[in-house]
């Protein structure tokens, strides 16, 4: 990227001489609608100038800026903002270079700008959506969230409208990816709300798996079991992510008591007894997480029939 801003900023270099050495020629020629060509040719040099000089600066400052070790949230966050910047210089700058008179350009453009407020209010809305995202960061490229009824990955960020990777929908369910693109304008996020399933501070949500046995079943041994049976597969792993959720809520005013293992929830049915098995996962794993928990229990409580009773209906 840097190379080829390198190279574009000396082919601005050769169009600004082009066109001072055509105006400072004396050459009148032929006039094309009362404008003498070599005034055209002039113009259209400088504004070859400009746009090369831009999208130059553009590659060279963003070389500086991205570096390897930047993670891809980040990259992609800079990438925006120094585009925005970019695009309102190369505006002002062909304004300027058209007119030769910049002040003026800015003028121009301020009133344009707010002739344009009244007939591009949702276009300027998302834009306002665009910088709230960089600033506030409610997500980022990377993050699961559910945004008005839609719910996937962000793989895109730009002026206005975000680009999710759908995440269940209409096509598959518990929590698969569908493959389509949902685009959601970026004015959404200012009056609706945002579920962030992946932020940066706690990329973990809790999950939970039902399990449905008879009256008859020990309860007390069973919940002891389906805890032991998640403790193995991700007591350490939890314990740590809890004790980091804790170094979090001792930041804020939020007081609340947060088990540091799994867990299980009794629930009484019509017919039966649900126990919920409580854990912590990340959400991208939560499926995969949940489908491994899931037979190691089943197993655990099927090697256990004497004190593990399961409806007569084989609900499950």
């Amino acid at each position: 990227m840097k190379r080829r801003g390198l190279l574009t900023l000396a082919l601005a270099t050769l169009s600004a001489l082009a066109a001072g050495l055509l105006a400072g020629s004396g050459w009148v020629g032929p006039t094309v609608y009362a404008y003498p060509l070599v005034d055209i040719a002039v113009k259209v040099l400088l504004v070859a100038a400009v746009i090369s000089a831009v999208y130059g600066g553009y590659g060279v400052v963003l070389s500086v800026l991205v570096h390897e070790p930047m993670s891809k949230r980040r990259r992609h966050k800079v990438r925006s903002v120094v585009q925005l910047v970019f695009i309102a210089l190369g505006v002002v700058a062909v304004l300027g270079a058209l007119t030769d008179q910049w002040v003026p350009a800015l003028v121009s453009l301020g009133v344009a700008g707010f002739a344009i407020t009244f007939a591009l209010q949702q276009p300027l809305l998302s834009l306002f959506g665009w910088i709230y995202i960089m600033v506030k960061e409610p997500y980022q490229v990377g993050d699961r969230v559910a945004i008005e009824g839609q719910k996937g990955d962000i793989i895109d960020v730009d002026f206005l409208a975000t680009t999710l990777w759908e995440v269940n929908g209409e096509l598959v369910s518990t929590n698969q990816p569908s493959g389509r693109h949902i685009t959601i304008p970026n004015s959404v996020v200012l009056s609706q709300p945002v579920t962030n399933f992946s932020r940066d501070e706690f990329p973990y949500v809790w999950n939970e798996i039902s399990f449905q046995v008879a009256f008859e079943t020990d309860l007390a041994f069973t919940q002891e079991l389906l805890c032991e049976v998640a403790e193995e597969f991700l007591g350490a792993e939890m314990e740590a992510n809890i004790e980091r959720y804790q170094d979090l809520l001792e930041d804020t005013p939020v007081e609340l008591e947060v088990a540091k293992h799994p867990s299980v929830n009794v629930k009484q049915q019509e017919s039966w007894v649900e126990l919920r098995l409580r854990y912590l996962t990340r959400p991208k794993q939560g499926q995969k997480v949940k489908n491994e928990l899931y037979a190691r229990c089943l197993d655990r409580l099927n090697d256990n029939p004497e004190r593990v009773a399961f409806p007569v209906s084989r609900n499950r």
